[in-house]
């Protein structure tokens, strides 16, 4: 078997359930601006209210996630996004209970803390996989998940939304709790699909495979917890948090 066969074998066990991940992900993350079209009448939250709660959660989102990196690579990939997933399922649950502006700006602010270190993280794990001349080809089919989530997570929306009433709870609420469900589940299903990184027992028949991996690793191996310029780090995300967030701002704010 060829190196390209085993990077090639190795994408087709990990991406499709990362891909998973990452679409529950961006649902969960932006269903606030279809559950908006409702809950700001039914709970008084003005256009400065909601667009607050909004942007705190970009707050929290840029400045845990190279700490959230560190956690990564000390704990190991498997614990850590089961740790990351369990806690995004339950904020994006508890956003159904939101009654006043301070409680929602609280629960926006720790869900992009919990979520930090999901999208920065899948992006380190996919390092530790495929070397860097194949590393932004995987990665492209990785991200696919992004655009796929609006094409789904609208008409899922409108579809909870349409609960409206349904065991007297309104239809945010139903949105909410039940497209923060799936992570949860997908939080254990992580212990049993995505393995720490290569190795003699990450992946069936991966004894065949470990030799190239390894080899590759051992040629380009960068760890983020040695690095002592911590300024420059800290300068990446919140950058990039700063450039995405307008237009994810954009998109979450109801029209």
């Amino acid at each position: 078997m060829t190196e390209q066969q085993v990077f090639a074998k190795c994408a087709w066990r990990l991406i499709p359930f990362m891909g998973l991940l990452l679409l529950v992900n961006a649902i969960d993350r932006t269903n606030v601006g279809f559950a908006a079209l409702t809950m700001n009448k039914d709970l008084g939250f003005s256009p400065t209210v909601f667009g607050l709660g909004a942007g705190v959660f970009f707050i929290g989102y840029a400045l845990f996630q190279v700490p959230a990196n560190v956690l990564l690579q000390r704990i190991g990939a498997r614990r850590w996004v089961f740790c990351i997933s369990a806690m995004w399922s339950v904020l994006s649950t508890l956003n159904a209970f939101v009654q006043s502006p301070m409680s929602f700006y609280a629960v926006r602010f720790f869900l992009g803390v919990a979520e930090a270190g999901f999208f920065s993280g899948m992006l380190l794990y996919l390092t530790y996989w495929f070397p860097r001349t194949l590393l932004a080809h995987y990665t492209a089919y990785f991200t696919l998940a992004v655009p796929l989530s609006f094409v789904v997570g609208g008409p899922l929306a409108s579809l909870f939304l349409g609960f409206d009433g349904v065991a007297g709870i309104h239809g945010w609420q139903w949105l909410f709790l039940i497209e923060g469900v799936p992570a949860f589940f997908l939080a254990f299903a992580v212990l049993k699909f995505l393995p720490d990184g290569p190795g003699p027992c990450a992946i069936p028949e991966c004894s065949r495979w470990a030799c190239p991996i390894s080899r590759f690793r051992e040629r380009a191996t960068v760890s983020c917890c040695g690095c002592r310029r911590w300024h420059r780090l800290w300068a990446s995300p919140i950058a990039q948090r700063a450039s995405s967030s307008r237009c994810a701002l954009l998109r979450e704010f109801p029209r």
